[in-house]
């Protein structure tokens, strides 16, 4: 199956930090009738400048990109083409849509992955956490090696994500030597639950 990747120039000043499941329930609400997107489209998190008190500042390389089958790029292209959002009392507007293809690389970085875990607070969290990425990827027929990335502090990247007032807890991670066609692969299908959420979004390290 081919995929495509939208991305789409943002309107506005400021959103959350942690916005991920606040656009999403705004694209229910403005574009989406409020049905759910299908689960073979991801959406990436909203890059921009960190007040380190719960708000980012969007600045020109913002963008709202998300990957889906090639046959649904019209769909979301039309959907959400100058919709307005209200995330959470932030107010954006989604412009200037542009399309472009994943491109391979060997190294690959996820922000946030997320699985059900029972085991988030005892110290076998990681391990266990690592043999749901290993399953992931065996799942998907992915010969690589996964790794938790570490945080400025030089901790293992924790990460959280709110729902529904709730905090999903995962980690940061880097999937290292991947084929051109498992690169495309993962980046496509993405790992871990919450993918509209922003979750499990993988991207060349060349990005960072």
């Amino acid at each position: 199956m081919n995929f495509l990747e939208l991305q789409f120039s943002l309107r506005g000043k400021t959103l959350p930090s942690d916005h991920g499941y606040a656009i999403y329930s705004a694209l229910k609400i403005t574009a989406l009738e409020g049905k759910a997107l299908p689960p073979d489209v991801l959406l990436c998190s909203v890059p921009g400048v960190s007040d380190r008190n719960g708000t980012i500042f969007l600045t020109h390389q913002s963008r709202l990109r998300l990957r889906c089958p090639a046959e649904q790029v019209q769909q979301w292209y039309r959907s959400f083409q100058n919709v307005v959002l209200d995330v959470r009392g932030h107010l954006v507007r989604l412009v200037q849509p542009r399309m472009s293809l994943p491109q391979p690389s060997a190294v690959l970085r996820s922000r946030l992955v997320t699985f059900k875990l029972k085991e988030w607070h005892s110290h076998d969290a990681p391990i266990h956490f690592l043999e749901s990425c290993q399953r992931a990827l065996k799942a998907l027929d992915i010969d690589a090696t996964v790794h938790i990335e570490s945080n400025a502090d030089g901790d293992l990247a924790l990460r959280a994500l709110q729902v529904h007032h709730k905090n999903v807890l995962g980690f940061g991670i880097c999937v290292e030597g991947l084929s051109e066609e498992d690169s495309i692969k993962l980046q496509c299908y993405g790992m871990g639950g919450r993918k509209h959420f922003g979750c499990g979004w993988f991207y060349p390290v060349k990005e960072c």
